[in-house]
Formats: structure tokens, C-alpha cells, sequence
């Protein structure tokens, strides 16, 4: 076997020597070799530099193809941003849309959540007193339409009575002005009074088929407003009643892993609505029996109606108690003389002044921390969109995504979801 082995090892190595290629003139060059799965080319070392190859391009944890590498990090953020706010915008459109379609019913429904907010601790009080849930919200609803009926019957009174004395006193201030304008400053003659009065008759009897068809159409709408009513006092009652179980419903519409937090979210952010809403009706009664009292000790007519056009208006922050109490200057300048309808604007900027330094604050501050151009740019927002009902809507809205995103970006999580089902284990 010996003697085998070294005949079989000698014929391998003269195999293997016939395979090796003759060695040939060092200036002649090397032919060409194809490489191909049966002959592969020789392998270069690591440390070899193919002349003609492109360099290697690292790509970036970000990237999944060498297009991406091309494009600078820079531009590859810029645009993923880009498609994402354009989907966002999109879909924020859409919304709109849909929204303006259908806001006789949207309107009515953020109406309700508005009173239901308003009204929720009065129902809890008489829950407490051990009324049927059901007794109890039609005991507040009813009490609040009462009111609310009760406060315009008074001021609907009240201007009627006052019409006839205001029209006179108006004729008195158009003729004090026109006095004024002949011997103020502007020293106008009677032709050029009497131009600009024909001039002024002329623009009106030319706009008369628009104001014509504006009461149209609000006539014409009178039946969405009675829609809208009813739908807001059946809307409000089964907020009160049932608010609690219609929220569970929808928060078990979600994922699992999203309910707790979402849970979490929605509560707080009712949580903050009502306060928003209590701390309005507040600073707006402040400022009501604030410009009320001056119009009273100075004898103003419309007196509690103007107040309650403050209470009105004082819905609409920074702006609303403004424009209102400026109605109350008018109405002082029509009726006693543009000396108390300075005193007046004084009152007026005066409580303006306390409610924007001490209530919103102490009062509104807790309640809700919103920035003050983020108010305005709402407001303004709301009243593009949806005018006065958008002016209403659009600060409790803006303070309710603030204190739901907050919630939702917070990494806390409630300690159990809702409606969860606790099992105590058994001692063994």
C-alpha cells in the first residue's frame, strides 16, 4: 500500500504541474481572458485598485438605492416633508369640504357640546340628589330654556319701549351733526350737505335689491334656524344624559393598544371645555354688569339690553365685549352727546382693560393656557370659515387639540382603560 500511495502522489503532482500555464516573455503581453462560470478570472486582492471601475458609494441609513445616495440629505428631507404636508393638506381639505356640506347638522352639534359643557355640573348636583338621570337633565334643560327665554322677553321689551324716545334723540344727533359739519373744521356748505345726503340716498336706492334679497334669504333660511334649534335641544339632552356612554362606544371603535390613551385624551380634553365654558360665562357676566352699571348711573337708554349685548358678546374673546360695548358708545352719543359717550368708551376700555390684565388670568388662565395670537388667528379663522358661529367655536376648539395633543404626546399612560375588567387572583 505503501508503494501505491507514492505512485498515486506522483501522479497528482505531474497532473498538476501540466495544469500550471508556461511561463512566457515578460514584454509579451498577457492574452485577454473572459471570465465565465466554467473558467472564472483569477481574484484580486483586497488591496487592488480596478483602473476604469466606478468608486464604491456608501449608502446611508436612509437610503435603499444608489438614486437616493445621489440626492444631498438635505433635499431628501425637504421633499419627504414636502409629501407629507401636501397629504396632510390634502386630507385637512377634505374635511373642510365635508364639514361645509354638512354644517346645518355640524353647527347644532358643536352648539350642543358648548351647553352640554355648561350644563354638565348642574346635572351631577342633582344626580348627587339621587334624581333619575333622566329627570335630572330635563330639570336643567328646562331651567335653562327658561332663562334664556326669560332674558330675551326683557330685552325684546325693553327696546320696544325705548324705540320711539332713540329715534327722536336720533334726529336730534343727525341735525347736532350736521350743525358740526357746517361749523366744525370741515366748514361744509349747505350744497355740498346736499350732495353728499343725495349722493348717499342714491347708493342705497341702487342697493336695495341686495338688501331685498338679504332678508330673502334669511327668510329663506328661517327653517334651517328652527332645524338647527331642535336639533341642538335633542342634541344637549342626550349629551347630558348619555354623554358618557357614547364616548365609551366610540373609544371602542378604536385598536386596543390605542384606547387607553385615547381615553385619556378625550376626558381631559372635556375636562378643559368645561372649564373654558364656566370661565367665559364668567368673565363675560363680569364685564356685562361692569358696563352695565356706567350705563345705568349715567341714565343710557337700552340699558340692560346693551348688557346683555355685552354678555353676548364677551363669547367671542379679546374682540367680541369690544365691538358690543362700542354699540353702547354709539347709542350714549346718539342720546346724551358725545361728553358721555367718552365717559362711556372709558368704562368700556376701562373693564376691557381689567378683563384682559386680572380675569382672563386668574380666571381664564387656569382654565385654559392659550396664547393670544393663537386666539386672534382662530377667531379669524372660525369667522372665514363659519362667521359668527365660527368666532364662537374656534377658541374652545383650538383649547381642546391643545389639551388633546398634549395628552396624546405625553408618555404617560392611565393606569387601566376604560371598561376594563379587573380580575383578583385567589390565594393559593
Amino acid at each position: 500500500m505503501s508503494r501505491f500511495e507514492r505512485v498515486r502522489g506522483r501522479l497528482r503532482r505531474a497532473y498538476q504541474s501540466s495544469r500550471e500555464p508556461v511561463p512566457a516573455d515578460q514584454d509579451a503581453p498577457e492574452p485577454a481572458r473572459v471570465a465565465s462560470p466554467s473558467a472564472p478570472g483569477p481574484s484580486a486582492p483586497a488591496s487592488a485598485t480596478v483602473v476604469g471601475a466606478e468608486p464604491q458609494v456608501d449608502l446611508h441609513t436612509s437610503t435603499s438605492s444608489r438614486d437616493d445616495a445621489d440626492v444631498p440629505h438635505g433635499l431628501r428631507i425637504a421633499a419627504a416633508w414636502c409629501w407629507r404636508l401636501i397629504v396632510i393638506g390634502v386630507v385637512a381639505w377634505a374635511l373642510l369640504r365635508i364639514v361645509g356640506t354638512i354644517k346645518i347638522v355640524i353647527i347644532p352639534l358643536a352648539v350642543a357640546l358648548l351647553l352640554s359643557a355648561l350644563l354638565a355640573p348642574a346635572v351631577g348636583w342633582l344626580l348627587r340628589a339621587r334624581l333619575p338621570r333622566s329627570l335630572a337633565t330635563a330639570v336643567v334643560l328646562v331651567g335653562g330654556l327658561a332663562a334664556v327665554i326669560g332674558t330675551l322677553t326683557l330685552v325684546v321689551n325693553e327696546f320696544i319701549r325705548g324705540v320711539p324716545e332713540l329715534s327722536e334723540k336720533s334726529s336730534e344727533g343727525v341735525r347736532q351733526i350736521q350743525n358740526w359739519l357746517k361749523t366744525g373744521p370741515l366748514h361744509l356748505s349747505d350744497t355740498q350737505l346736499d350732495r353728499y345726503i343725495d349722493e348717499a340716498q342714491a347708493w342705497i336706492n341702487d342697493n336695495t335689491s341686495k338688501f331685498t334679497s338679504g332678508a330673502l334669504s334669511t327668510a329663506a333660511t328661517l327653517a334651517e334656524v328652527l332645524t338647527g334649534t331642535i336639533l341642538v335641544l335633542f342634541a344637549t339632552f342626550f349629551f347630558l344624559r348619555d354623554g358618557n356612554r357614547i364616548w365609551r362606544f366610540l373609544v371602542r371603535l378604536l385598536p386596543v393598544a390605542a384606547r387607553w390613551k385615547v381615553d385619556d385624551a378625550g376626558r381631559a380634553s372635556w375636562q378643559t371645555l368645561g372649564a373654558y365654558v364656566r370661565a367665559t360665562v364668567l368673565v363675560a357676566f363680569i364685564d356685562a354688569v361692569g358696563i352695565g352699571i356706567f350705563l345705568v348711573v349715567f341714565d343710557i337708554p337700552f340699558a340692560f339690553p346693551l348688557a346683555a349685548l355685552v354678555f353676548l358678546g364677551a363669547f367671542i374673546p379679546i374682540v367680541g365685549a369690544t365691538l358690543s360695548g362700542g354699540v353702547a358708545v354709539l347709542v350714549a352719543l346718539v342720546d346724551s352727546g358725545p361728553v358721555t359717550a367718552l365717559i362711556i368708551l372709558g368704562a368700556v376700555i376701562g373693564v376691557q382693560q381689567v378683563e384682559g390684565h386680572v380675569l382672563q388670568p386668574l380666571i381664564m388662565g387656569r382654565a385654559v393656557a392659550l396664547h393670544p395670537l393663537a386666539v386672534i388667528i382662530g377667531i379669524a379663522a372660525g369667522v372665514v370659515l363659519a362667521g359668527i358661529t365660527g368666532a364662537l367655536v374656534s377658541v374652545p376648539l383650538i383649547a381642546v387639540l391643545n389639551t388633546a395633543v398634549r395628552r396624546l404626546a405625553a408618555r404617560t399612560v392611565p393606569d387601566t382603560p376604560p371598561d376594563a375588567v379587573v380580575v383578583a387572583a385567589q390565594a393559593p
